[in-house]
């Protein structure tokens, strides 16, 4: 196999601009095998199985950005969003950045956060809702929607429980448990980190 890829180029190409082999190969005109061989060849490291599948997934790069504090007002939102989280998000959930709770206006300051602080697009942002049988579908999906200002369409699964027969529940849960939630590990990862940084700092 003639020696016609320079390390510099792959390294360029690989590692700065994040391009698959596949990607690589276009570029260049030759196969995968080929790029394959010679950064195997240049002992350029690879890319683990997770990382190559979250470049494919986001080829444009992360879709949300690390936040610059710079104001008072950015950093009343941070604490609250990442106090949120903390006591209210999914930290099980290694996938996603995901909180749920009975009460609009909680949901509204978790989804500012994230959208002023992590600048992510609104569309990117899916829900659900979780609601016991005795409550009205039809009306407890046109109140969360109402609230949150979002098209019904982006109200996505809704699971029904059995209802309870005893306790306060029911003006509780008088809606149902919305849920939002954002699917990117890595944005879940550095918030979580830095719910534990902020636990330390305290």
């Amino acid at each position: 196999m003639n020696e016609n890829i320079s390390k510099d180029l792959l390294v360029s190409l690989y590692c700065d601009n994040k391009l698959s082999y596949k990607q690589i190969s276009q570029q260049l005109s030759c196969t995968v095998y080929k790029v394959e061989y010679w950064i195997k060849k240049y002992n350029i490291q690879t890319r683990s199985r997770s990382e190559a599948t979250y470049l494919s997934y986001n080829p444009n790069g992360d879709p949300f950005k690390i936040p610059i504090i710079d104001s008072f007002a950015k950093a009343r939102l941070f604490g609250l969003g990442i106090g949120l989280y903390w006591g209210e998000g999914n930290k099980l959930n290694k996938y996603s950045v995901k909180l749920g709770n009975t009460d609009p206006e909680m949901i509204k300051i978790f989804i500012k956060f994230l959208i002023e602080i992590f600048e992510i697009d609104t569309n990117k942002l899916k829900y659900s809702l979780q609601i016991f049988s005795d409550v009205d579908i039809n009306e407890a999906s046109n109140f969360w929607t109402k609230e949150l200002n979002i098209d019904i369409k982006q109200l996505g699964k809704i699971t029904v429980t059995p209802a309870r027969s005893i306790g306060n529940y029911r003006k509780k849960n008088k809606y149902g448990v919305l849920i939002v939630y954002f699917h990117n590990r890595k944005l879940r990862d550095i918030i979580v980190s830095m719910c534990r940084d902020s636990s330390v700092a305290v």
